[in-house]
């Protein structure tokens, strides 16, 4: 693994192997403890002052329901009600925007698209401890770039490891296809879908630390587990990205962003994916 502060050409290279091999790369130091401290006092504030209507909404469940489904539990405060995501950060915060458009993740993009990028979506995850995990899964599935797939740029705002919810990703998965998932345990998943591992597959820990980027094909097959520790968060600053020649997407994470900044309207994907023409995409993925 490269530290992101000396990237040389060579190393680009070498990454960008590991990523099309993999369809992973992990870029270790890739923001600095002043940058990481930075993102996680704009999100904190966030939280302190009472959030940001429509964008974080603390007291509102998070996930895909209205009320809390979990089967077990159900007499105690979950913390994704108390801790939600904040969804689409760059739409509204100039220091979320700053990030999503960072040199130090569009010189990785760049190099692994082979091309000039645009961005999505932006999402703060807290993770606060006891909160649910999600089960495996395809960002695509959501987010329904076409042609082609996204890419995910998933930064460790703290140290992440099983204890405390970290990623688990699926080597080698970025070239299966999308698929309808199966339903997820939502005692231990805040959304209800889960991708089957295909046969001769199996997913690992990406044991990160505070400061480590995380990039991963839209294809690849990855989740989490529960926050089983007492006083551990495990938040993550997640951007997406995809190609510059994007003609589709999902309607939500219209518009999209080039890399200077400019907000560009892109057609909303009409097909559904592998769900059929009912499915138009995840609106809060």
């Amino acid at each position: 693994m490269l530290d992101a502060a000396h990237v040389t050409e060579a190393d680009l290279a070498a990454a960008a192997e590991a990523f099309h091999r993999d369809g992973y790369f992990i870029a270790r130091g890739n923001f600095s403890p002043e940058e990481i401290e930075e993102l996680n006092s704009t999100f904190m504030k966030m939280h302190a002052d009472g959030g940001v209507p429509g964008f974080y909404e603390p007291g509102k469940l998070d996930g895909w329901r209205d009320e809390d489904d979990r089967a077990d539990n159900k007499d105690q405060v979950d913390p994704l009600a108390v801790w939600p995501r904040v969804m689409h950060a760059h739409r509204f915060n100039e220091k979320a925007r700053a990030y999503f458009l960072h040199p130090k993740i569009r010189v990785y993009i760049e190099k692994f698209f082979g091309g000039e990028p645009v961005g999505t979506q932006t999402m703060y995850y807290f993770k606060p401890p006891g909160a649910r995990g999600q089960a495996m899964h395809q960002d695509n599935f959501y987010i329904l770039v076409s042609p082609g797939t996204c890419m995910a740029a998933w930064t460790a705002c703290d140290d992440c490891d099983a204890e405390n919810g970290g990623l688990m990703v699926v080597p080698n998965s970025q070239n299966t296809d999308l698929v309808c998932p199966d339903i997820a345990d939502l005692n231990i998943s805040y959304t209800p879908h889960k991708v089957p591992i295909p046969k001769g597959l199996k997913p690992i820990p990406a044991h990160m630390k505070a400061g480590d980027t995380l990039f991963f094909n839209g294809n690849v097959i990855h989740g989490s587990g529960p926050n089983r520790s007492k006083d551990r968060f495990r938040r993550s600053w997640i951007c997406h990205y995809a190609k510059g020649d994007i003609a589709k997407i999902s309607e939500y994470y219209a518009p999209v962003v080039t890399m200077d900044g400019r907000d560009i309207m892109v057609e909303s994907e009409k097909n559904g994916g592998p769900c059929g023409g009912t499915w138009k995409g995840a609106a809060g993925y």
